[in-house]
């Protein structure tokens, strides 16, 4: 696979959310398709086990049921492997699904691997990003470089607003 300089796709509010297959904590795979009907918040990650991300993580799985009451599915993916998702779900009691993009394939579609830049050093990774999708797989919410604390909240309170 090679690595692009930039997003494949530049994704804005209204536009089709791209299709996906992807294997779960428990290794089946997952589709976009699956959820027709109901809202999805999909948000992008980095890196199991890391302090943003567990911190974004557990913030969405303290808020499941009030998302559940909006009728939304919450879904995160990362780069990393089913392994690493069933480790980190377990290690935080997770209430919602993980899904593995080893393949950076969705990544890319959703324009979230991207280049970067750390103490000077350029490499390939994921921008936090997360996109809330209503039940015709339109895409009606964007957040870009998000903020771990407070977001999963603050999304939520979208939805409510939607409602």
């Amino acid at each position: 696979m090679s690595e692009k300089n930039e997003a494949q796709t530049a994704l804005k509010v209204g536009d089709k959310a791209p299709a996906f297959e992807l294997l779960n904590s428990d290794g089946v795979a997952v589709r976009l398709a699956d959820f027709v009907g109901k809202k999805v918040v999909l948000y992008f990650y980095p890196k199991d086990n890391t302090s943003g991300c567990t911190k974004e993580a557990c913030e969405f799985s303290e808020l499941y049921g009030e998302f559940k009451k909006a009728g939304t599915i919450v879904v995160g993916v990362s780069p990393d492997g089913v392994k690493s998702h069933v480790k980190f779900g377990e290690n935080y009691g997770l209430k919602h699904i993980l899904l593995s993009d080893e393949s950076k394939e969705t990544l890319q579609a959703y324009g979230v691997w991207q280049k970067k830049k750390m103490y000077g050093r350029e490499y390939f990774g994921v921008v936090r990003t997360t996109f809330i999708i209503d039940e015709n797989g339109v895409i009606a919410a964007i957040y870009e470089k998000v903020k771990p604390a407070g977001h999963a909240q603050n999304v939520l309170n979208t939805l409510n607003e939607q409602i």
